[in-house]
């Protein structure tokens, strides 16, 4: 088997049967974005103990990428506390981006990494890291972090590169 074909085999086990889906009642982090350019919509809630990510849900729905990616996401951050979570977070976009780096602290998530070849798909991969990212960054702005709505879109991984051309550490 080849490692693409395996890669392949881990975004569909996480498409097909994904891990912490579902919703957070009592969510201390809730946050919804689209993709307007093929309707993928994600929704993450996180429950916090402290510091600590204590639990973390997903829903909406997307493509296989989407879907995959926001299942890998949660498994990856569950029981980290925020600046490991900042920190995964930043290590998957520049992933997306195309940044050479050592991506092992992404763990299944890497098999993502072939996305960045299609860059449409991109942004379904990214999805659920940026609603993450944004529900984390209103939260410790002290504003409010119930969903977004349909206002709120992705714009999937388009970032500035650390401008240096080092490879990125994660």
């Amino acid at each position: 088997m080849s490692l693409a074909d395996l890669y392949q085999e881990v975004i569909m086990d996480h498409y097909g049967r994904p891990r912490n889906r579902g919703t957070i009642a009592d969510a201390d982090v809730s946050f919804e974005l689209k993709n307007p350019v093929c309707g993928d919509v994600i929704r993450v809630d996180a429950a916090l103990e402290g510091d600590t990510v204590r639990d973390i849900r997903f829903s909406g729905q997307g493509c296989s990428i989407s879907q995959a990616s926001a299942s890998m996401m949660t498994q990856l951050v569950q029981g980290k506390n925020l600046e490991e979570a900042r920190r995964l977070i930043d290590c998957f976009l520049a992933m997306m981006r195309g940044e050479q780096g050592d991506y092992r602290a992404l763990g299944e998530a890497q098999a993502l990494q072939g996305v960045t070849k299609y860059p449409v798909r991109v942004k379904c991969a990214a999805l659920a890291w940026h609603v993450l990212e944004e529900g984390l960054r209103r939260r410790a702005a002290g504003g409010e972090s119930a969903a977004a709505g349909s206002d709120g879109e992705a714009d999937g991984a388009r970032r500035p590169g650390d401008g240096g051309g080092r490879p990125h550490a994660c």
